[in-house]
């Protein structure tokens, strides 16, 4: 059976994952790109029930069923004792769901939830499709990766066993962005002016404190050189002057949330923010010269994952600790004033980037149903 007349069956499809919008993002772009290419599946998330995808995936239109979150614990506790009976908890309920739904496929991410889901699926021999969006592969994927024959990285780099790079499942709003032609309009959306160089700072949708006070640090030095800055601050950590006042500054804008990151891709001439998978990857295929400040906690992952965009010269990276107004007035400023380095990284990154990974997800799955 060829892959374009699986397309025009109707399949049923579960997809799992979730805990964070690195996972969630991927596998809702997924989601879609299975639907362009078959219309008539059925498309059903499976989450934990305190994870981002309680909000995410419904308001992406899909439905979302969930399990109970069974973390592995890493060191010898009372939690641990009490694992196996949790984890053969949870994939009884994920037997039930995939039961329920007659599954064709499933399609793992990675997180807390993939591990169950892909217990149950090996037992009732459903087709297993994995998606790993670090370079580092997280525990759950290299579990699933023992019992499945379609397993897709985002970075080339990813040790996982029998990987194929396809690259970063991504919002087509995103994957389809040209970022000359949208730039004033995104600027003047974001309420900045278009005539002016725009350094937009996130942090992630945590947001990032250590980021924040290096930026209000760094902002006399930023509106003498004419750069404006957007600051994306997180959700509830606005940044307030020493009389508990909104911080305000000249050339100076902060907002906790932008909704639609293809406007700040847009209207970015350098971006600063933190080294997730789905950020990299984004900026790569969208040629957006970044600078990338990884968490300087958990196992080094976000290094890794900035490192090949890095070497090629598409990024700049630099270690928390060594993140300080200093460095962004000695660094940064004079980046965001040469006009031909800031051309040249987004080249770059967009040599390296893939804009597709979601349709080589799609034909995936589609060919392990085939299968």
């Amino acid at each position: 059976m060829t892959s374009d007349s699986i397309a025009s069956k109707p399949l049923s499809v579960v997809l799992a994952g979730g805990g964070t919008a690195g996972h969630i993002s991927p596998l809702l772009a997924i989601a879609d790109a299975i639907k362009a290419k078959s219309p008539g599946a059925a498309i059903l998330a499976v989450g934990t029930p305190s994870g981002m995808e309680t909000r995410l995936v419904p308001a992406a239109g899909y439905e979302l069923a969930t399990i109970d979150r069974v973390p592995f614990p890493r060191r010898p506790s009372l939690d641990l004792l009490k694992l196996p009976g949790r984890l053969a908890g949870a994939v009884k309920q994920a037997g039930r769901i995939l039961d329920d739904a007659r599954a064709d496929v499933l399609v793992g991410v990675g997180g807390y939830v993939c591990t169950p889901m892909y217990l149950a699926a090996r037992k009732r021999r459903i087709p297993i499709v994995i998606h790993e969006a670090n370079m580092r592969a997280g525990l759950a994927n290299r579990v699933g990766a023992l019992f499945s024959e379609h397993v897709a990285v985002a970075f080339a780099g990813t040790r996982l066993r029998g990987a194929k790079h396809v690259g970063m499942p991504m919002r087509q709003a995103i994957s389809g962005l040209d970022r000359p032609a949208a730039a004033s309009a995104a600027k003047a959306a974001l309420g900045l002016d278009p005539q002016r160089p725009a350094l937009i700072v996130t942090g992630g949708s945590s947001g990032a404190l250590s980021i924040n006070r290096a930026v209000t640090g760094s902002l006399p030095a930023l509106a003498a050189a004419g750069i404006q800055t957007l600051h994306i601050t997180g959700a509830g950590k606005a940044v307030q002057n020493d009389d508990g006042e909104l911080l305000a500054a000249e050339g100076y804008r902060q907002v906790e949330y932008v909704d639609g990151m293809e406007n700040v891709y847009a209207a970015a001439d350098v971006l600063l923010a933190r080294a997730g998978a789905a950020t990299v990857s984004e900026v790569a295929a969208v040629g957006v010269p970044a600078v990338f400040v990884p968490l300087p906690i958990g196992n080094g992952e976000q290094a890794l994952n900035a490192a090949a965009l890095v070497e090629a010269g598409g990024a700049l990276l630099v270690e928390d600790k060594a993140l300080t107004p200093e460095w962004l007035r000695s660094e940064l400023v004079p980046l965001l004033s040469d006009h031909s380095r800031l051309e040249q990284m987004a080249r770059t990154s967009e040599r390296l980037g893939i804009r597709n990974a979601d349709q080589r997800m799609a034909d995936l799955v589609l060919e392990a149903v085939s299968a």
